[in-house]
């Protein structure tokens, strides 16, 4: 049997850093990681960036949204759309019930430092709070 492998560049997901890797990808599956000689890690990983790629496939991971339709019932599983539309019902409901500041935002580390302005802009602009806060405090 021949295994295929490559390495695909990609960016580091664990903080806003943007050290550069590369996905050692064999049969179709992450299977590890390689720092690049490029970019802000300039060829190190910090121990996060090693395990980048554990989630990938793990089995508990969500590939699809989950809602809930009433308390007490299971999760069931939905399109992205309603999904969405959904959170957005939510989202205005309660603003227009409790008011913006009822609303608090969380970020993540995990997400690029753009990913984070946006969240930031989603919050301030759209839901006007400053109820925002993430976990990439170093």
């Amino acid at each position: 049997m021949t295994t295929m492998s490559s390495k695909i560049p990609t960016t580091c997901i664990y903080c806003g850093t943007g050290c550069l890797l590369f996905l050692k990808v064999r049969d179709g599956k992450v299977v590890g990681v390689l720092p690049s000689s490029k970019g802000a890690g300039q060829g190190k990983l910090c121990i996060k960036g090693w395990s980048a790629h554990e989630f990938i496939h793990h089995p508990d991971r969500l590939t699809v949204p989950l809602i809930r339709e009433d308390r007490g019932k299971a999760f069931q599983e939905t399109s992205w759309d309603y999904a969405l539309q959904r959170v957005a019902e939510s989202l205005n409901k309660i603003t227009q019930s409790e008011g913006s500041d009822a609303i608090g935002i969380f970020s993540s580390a995990k997400c690029t430092n753009e990913e984070n302005y946006l969240m930031q802009k989603f919050a301030r602009a759209v839901i006007k709070t400053n109820n925002i806060d993430h976990c990439a405090r170093l």
